[in-house]
């Protein structure tokens, strides 16, 4: 829940130029009140624009929800699901998520299911486990033809906004850890072809490491990507 649209419009104008260049893919998920004019400002260039949640129903009496014939009409190609925040604030569950999920492929959306563990469970030796009900239950009776149709992205609660990072080899075991998983669901060629990200404090001093690892993909950033100068830092690693 950052910037105004105008400071959001603002921030586009900036970071478009840092990567005009680059040839990796850029997805920004801003809030819904941003969505119309980031979508404007980056027309004609590689970034796309998220949605950071969804509904489930097309429409009614859900007052304060946005559905996914909303996102499509703006142009909108991507959503968060399942985000932590969302989790631990809203009271977001694997059903919920499960719902999100297939709503947003019917509508050509592309969600983006994140899962991870909190401190405790983490502690406790279960980060393998929760991931892995978190992605089976939120991908229960999930079409999935081909591995673009869904990204998945590993945020280990602990790590988010705390300034503490999985180190890589710890990300790079529980992402292999879901590729696994997910090819147990839709079977290896699939599972090959989904992109899995790691999201947790990923900086411009952790990219470069974090990417080395076979099985991440991307990174889903947070905090680092409000300014222009540190996330065009994290796209253009090297």
């Amino acid at each position: 829940m950052f910037k105004s649209n105008l400071e959001a419009e603002e921030f586009f104008e900036s970071f478009k130029p840092l990567v005009a260049d680059s040839t990796r893919t850029v997805l920004i998920c801003p809030p819904f009140t941003s969505l119309e004019t980031a979508v404007k400002v980056c027309k004609g260039s590689k970034i796309k624009i998220g949605a950071q949640n969804i509904y489930w129903e097309d429409e009614g009496a859900f007052t304060g929800e946005i559905s996914p014939p909303m996102l499509t009409s703006l142009g909108v190609t991507h959503c968060l699901v399942g985000h932590s925040e969302r989790r631990q604030y809203f009271g977001e569950t694997d059903l919920n998520v499960n719902k999100k999920i297939k709503a947003a492929m019917k509508h050509d959306l592309i969600p983006i299911l994140c899962v991870g563990e909190t401190l405790a469970e983490r502690e406790a030796g279960s980060s393998k486990e929760v991931c892995r009900r978190q992605v089976v239950a939120g991908l229960e009776g999930v079409v999935v033809t081909k591995g673009s149709d869904l990204i998945v992205a590993y945020e280990p609660v602990w790590a988010i906004g705390t300034g503490k990072t999985a180190t890589a080899k710890d990300a790079q075991e529980v992402i292999g850890y879901i590729r696994q998983v997910v090819a147990e669901l839709f079977g290896n060629t699939i599972a090959e072809g989904i992109a899995i990200q790691y999201g947790g404090s990923v900086k411009p001093e952790n990219i470069g490491e974090l990417m080395a690892q076979p099985d991440i993909d991307g990174a889903l950033v947070g905090g680092a990507s409000l300014k222009a100068d540190s996330f065009g830092a994290i796209v253009n690693f090297s």
